[in-house]
């Protein structure tokens, strides 16, 4: 694959903390489309100062429309959709260079190494994405508080894997839970359990999930040997389902009265 027919993707809302080493590792990249909504911080400085970078403005309302938003104004046949924490390593760009797609083939999912302050986990809990897709056969759908690419055609997974390096401040993370939360709630309140996965119809209980992902992401996951900085990510996501919980159960008794 010509790396010349693939734009990166990003979504940008005061990332500074991120951008140096998102950016430095897209070097390859003739253009890279972000689209931000409303950032205070430095990151538009930031963006100004790299010309091969084009921002779009639009006020946030979810992360499918920001993404649809921005397929429209890619100019090139592939999509290379990241968030601003994701860091690629010299073996995916390598990879992505040496891609040769079937005709059927609509995109390329990743993994991921999750990072921690600097340092990255043996392990955790997060899912692999597609994030390499035709852009005429792709449309993005929210999904809770993620958001997924729907695609038309067959999905591979590359061999090389993506960092996962955020390093925005810990209060940041904190402010955000809450509104990942109430997304998650309704999603999960709203659709027939039969249809959801072991661990969301863990979650749908409002409390089962909570040592479940202790338990399972310190042990099963193995995140115990990564000494503190496991304990911090563990911590992280026990605390997330805690939260999710506590909006569960204020849903279902709001309903009750």
């Amino acid at each position: 694959m010509n790396l010349a027919d693939i734009t990166p993707l990003v979504l940008t809302w005061n990332e500074a903390p991120n951008l140096e080493r998102t950016l430095a590792a897209l070097d390859w990249a003739s253009q890279i489309l972000v689209i931000d909504s409303g950032s205070t911080d430095g990151t538009l400085e930031m963006l100004a100062a790299n010309t091969r970078v084009r921002v779009l403005h639009r006020k946030f309302d979810s992360f499918a429309s920001q993404c649809n938003f921005g397929l429209k104004e890619v100019g090139t046949p592939w999509v290379l959709s990241l968030d601003a924490d994701y860091v690629l390593t010299p073996e995916l760009a390598g990879e992505l260079a040496s891609l040769e797609p079937a005709a059927d083939v609509s995109g390329f999912s990743a993994a991921f190494d999750y990072w921690i302050l600097g340092r990255p986990l043996s392990a955790s809990l997060y899912p692999p994405r597609t994030v390499l897709y035709r852009r005429d056969q792709a449309r993005y759908v929210d999904d809770g508080h993620c958001h997924k690419a729907t695609l038309q055609g067959r999905v591979e997974a590359l061999r090389a894997r993506i960092a996962h390096d955020d390093r925005k401040p810990l209060s940041r993370w904190l402010a955000s839970q809450d509104k990942y939360a109430l997304l998650e709630a309704e999603k999960l309140l709203a659709v027939d359990p039969a249809s959801l996965r072991m661990q969301d119809r863990l979650r749908r209980t409002g409390w089962a999930a909570v040592p479940a992902t202790l338990i399972y992401t310190l042990l099963v996951k193995g995140t115990l040997l990564d000494g503190w900085r496991g304990w911090y990510y563990t911590l992280q996501r026990v605390l997330a389902e805690i939260v999710l919980a506590l909006r569960l159960l204020e849903a279902r008794l709001a309903v009750k009265k």
